[in-house]
Formats: C-alpha cells, structure tokens, sequence
C-alpha cells in the first residue's frame, strides 16, 4: 500500500497549479512533463496481497498505467502490459520498475483498435502465464476539440470509439476463458462519464459506456466467481493531458482539493478492487475524483 504512515494534507501533497503551460504531440511523455508525475516510485509499499498473480493491464507504459503496473509488482503480481510501439522507451522505464521489485514484466507493443493484436495479447499472456488473473483495461484516447461537435471527425471518433470501447470489449471477451474463479476484470472510466466537459464529448461517451459495460458484465460473470469493477479518476496528471488538451496551467485546480491527481493516486484503488480482501464486490464503479461529487 500507499506509504502513510505520517497523515500529509491531501491539498499540498502533491502540486498544485498553476504549471507550466506545456504541449506535447500525441501520445505525450513523462520526461517533459512540468512537474514530473508521481507513479509511486518512492512511496508504494507493497505487502503481498496479489502474491504470484499474473495481471494484463492495457496502457501500461505511462500514467495510470504504469502506476498500476508498479502497485501490482510490489504486491507480488507478475504483469504483462501493452504500449504503442512509438511509447517503447515508456515502456522499458515500466519494465524496469516491475523488474526491480522483483517480478516478471513482459512490455508488449499493441493498439487496442486491432482485434487481432488484441487477440495476440491474450495468447502471449497465457502461453507465458497459463492463466490471467486480473485484467485491467486501462488504455485510452482522447483529443480535446473546445470548436464543437462539428471539430470532432469520423476519423478521431472512429479512434476514441475502438480505443476505449472496441478493445475493452475484444480483450474482455478474449480473457475471460482464461481467467480463473476468483479472478477480476477492472475497467478504467472518467469522472467525465458523469460529468462531461463539452471539449471532450465523444470520450466522455466512452467512459459512460464503460461504467454500463462494467455493471453489466458483473452480473453476467457473477456465478462464475469472476468480479467486474472499474475506477472512476478525476484529472490525472499522465502525458495525455500536454498531449491532448489546448491548455494546461489550470488542469485539475476545478477539483475540490484544487489540483490533479498524480497517477501514484490512483494505483490504491485498482489494488484493493484486485486483492481477494475485496470478494463481495462486483459491478461498483471507485469514484477517485479529488472530491467532485458523483451519481
């Protein structure tokens, strides 16, 4: 878990905007970013509880993603994870850390809107593993368009649709023969499948999406011992953010606590819906927004 043995203010914790104003060409990367996020390199400390679990989780080489990846070693979980091929250096830093804590890390170039490199994720994870415990679908995309709903093309919507949702579904379908009872699907949706910012409309569909896929694929899984839950993050300061969104200085300063989350934030909540302590939990929905009130 989380080092928090000294109670920290959740306000000044982290920074705090404004930042710098900083852009990035998709899909971004950690060694610009001003400051650099926060994936728990420091502060994670693991204490067993996904001991010898194997765990495929989809945008692993940044951000949340590589947050997870972390949490998951230092738990004791063996991962394997998919960047895109552009996101290779990302990736290696991820390897490095699951590595290090002294667990199997396997970095697999895939993009989610390829059914069949969907499917060659799935072969690879059980051919090395023989199973597949936990998968977290995590990998998304978004493109801000503060113009209107006539800015967003067939092209980017067509991206967005098979990015988040596409994948999610093929990889789930793919996985669940291989996954044992007790085993669990996490799902990554957005505050903004609640509260949608115009600017980002057709991700913010995606991500209400995402939360019906995932109550209603716990009830369908249900008797088979197999848990469906997702994560609900606020703003999250991940390469996606310079990468995507026209301005950054402000990012995440709406949230009550007034600044973004870092991605060490939320690697917590993807842990506890992981680990056998969290057996009677099915088709919830762990809001991590920074105080911003949801359904």
């Amino acid at each position: 878990m989380t080092d928090s043995r000294e109670p920290q203010d959740p306000v000044t914790r982290h920074p705090q905007p404004d930042f710098p104003e900083q852009e990035q060409p998709h899909p971004g990367w950690t060694g610009p970013m001003d400051p650099p996020p926060d994936h728990g390199e420091e502060s994670y400390r693991g204490t067993g509880l996904l001991r010898d679990r194997v765990a495929v989780i989809t945008g692993g080489d940044s951000g949340i993603g590589r947050a997870v990846s972390l949490a998951y070693a230092r738990e004791g979980a063996d991962v394997i994870f998919t960047h895109l091929p552009e996101e290779e250096d990302e990736a290696r830093e991820t390897a490095r850390l699951v590595e290090e804590a002294g667990r199997k890390a396997i970095a697999m170039a895939a993009d989610n809107r390829d059914e069949e490199q969907c499917r060659a994720l799935i072969r690879r994870a059980t051919d090395e593993f023989g199973r597949i415990d936990i998968l977290v679908n995590n990998a998304a995309y978004q493109m801000a368009q503060p113009d209107g709903i006539e800015a967003i093309t067939t092209e980017q919507f067509d991206r967005v649709m098979k990015t988040n949702l596409y994948g999610m579904f093929w990889l789930t379908r793919m996985a669940l023969p291989h996954i044992p009872k007790g085993g669990c699907v996490i799902n990554t949706t957005s505050v903004q499948a609640y509260k949608p910012s115009p600017p980002l409309l057709d991700y913010a569909m995606t991500k209400g999406a995402i939360v019906t896929f995932t109550q209603g694929l716990a009830q369908m899984v249900a008797s088979r011992g197999i848990r469906v839950n997702a994560v609900a993050p606020g703003p999250v300061w991940t390469p996606l953010i310079p990468a995507t969104m026209p301005e950054t200085a402000e990012f995440g300063k709406q949230s009550p606590l007034g600044r973004p989350a870092q991605p060490a934030e939320m690697a917590p909540a993807y842990v506890f819906l992981a680990a056998p302590s969290a057996s009677y939990i099915t088709g919830e929905i762990v809001n991590a927004t920074g105080g911003t009130p949801l359904p």
